[in-house]
């Protein structure tokens, strides 16, 4: 077992606090968080070591999990790396491209391992569906939910279309050719809803609508490929695939066919993916156990997280 420690137990943090105790592949040593008094409150409650200082924590442990907010991801990576200390870092990475460039830079220096928090890439609709999403052409992608005062201290971008930035470059094996996008803050000082065009150099388009001010939640991206039409439903755990092929020269009565103007006949077959239930979070945290113990890639690489950064800020700064 790793020996673990997390530094932020804010919302989300008390949430891996919870599964790094559960894990058979961590044993939770403790965790640190500025506010003192939250510190205190969690250890009666919870039983959890709280440490008054970060160092004492890092000088105990093996394995960090950054779950502070974004503007201090930075500070405690480079005290992990300092400390050759391996460490999950959630998302986005950082708060600025130089710093993720800087935190990369560093880890291929000392052979740190490091993985960061795009949690829907375990997601389990995702998982059953990506093997069937070949060179997209076009992608379309919700992802709308009501409003939360938390995370708005930060662009919707950086607080929610940063999860759809980082599984569309995962799938789109091709550079960014070109970003067109618009924003509108509506009840924050930064932007609640926007739109972007990111425009791929292999031909590839998607279109990405994010908003934090809807009335009803929406998670759905939408992957269109020659002969065949792929839907994820990230919130209901669901995806289903459409394809076509030539149809058979006697199709049965249950058999959907199409014909085009070309006068071509298409047999259209609906597949439904078998979806695994899983914990998405307490996945990625046991991944990356795996990934030190047994020295292999991780699942989501600090150069994944710095290319979806990379392109947020850039949506980011259009619609500024």
């Amino acid at each position: 077992m790793l020996k673990a420690g997390l530094v932020g137990a804010g919302h989300l943090g008390k949430i891996h606090l919870k599964l790094l105790q559960q894990s058979e592949k961590y044993d939770l040593v403790g965790f640190y968080d500025a506010d003192k008094e939250n510190g205190k409150k969690l250890e009666s409650e919870f039983g959890y070591k709280y440490f008054e200082s970060f160092e004492d924590l890092l000088n105990e442990i093996e394995m960090l999990d950054i779950v502070t907010p974004t503007l201090y991801h930075y500070d405690y990576a480079i005290k992990a790396i300092e400390k050759r200390i391996h460490f999950f870092i959630e998302k986005p990475i950082t708060q600025t491209l130089k710093q993720a460039e800087e935190i990369l830079y560093k880890c291929r220096e000392f052979g740190i391992k490091a993985q960061v928090g795009h949690v829907e890439r375990y997601n389990p609709a995702f998982i059953g569906s990506k093997d069937f999403i070949k060179d997209p052409m076009f992608i379309e992608i919700h992802r709308l939910a009501e409003f939360n005062p938390r995370g708005t201290d930060v662009s919707v971008v950086l607080d929610l279309m940063i999860h759809d930035l980082d599984i569309l470059l995962s799938l789109v094996k091709s550079k960014v050719k070109a970003i067109h996008a618009s924003g509108v803050s509506v009840v924050s000082k930064s932007p609640d809803i926007c739109n972007a065009r990111i425009e791929f150099e292999n031909g590839c388009v998607a279109n990405l609508t994010t908003s934090r001010i809807s009335m009803k939640a929406m998670r759905k991206s939408r992957f269109f490929q020659k002969d065949a039409y792929i839907s994820v439903d990230f919130l209901e755990k669901k995806s289903e695939v459409i394809r076509m092929k030539p149809a058979p020269e006697t199709p049965s009565d249950f058999d959907m066919i199409i014909e085009n103007a070309e006068g071509e006949k298409n047999q259209i077959i609906f597949e439904y993916p078998n979806i695994q239930p899983n914990n998405a979070i307490l996945d990625e945290l046991e991944s990356f156990a795996d990934a030190i113990t047994e020295n292999k890639n991780v699942e989501v690489s600090l150069e994944d997280g710095t290319e979806a950064l990379k392109v947020a800020l850039e949506i980011v700064r259009l619609i500024s």
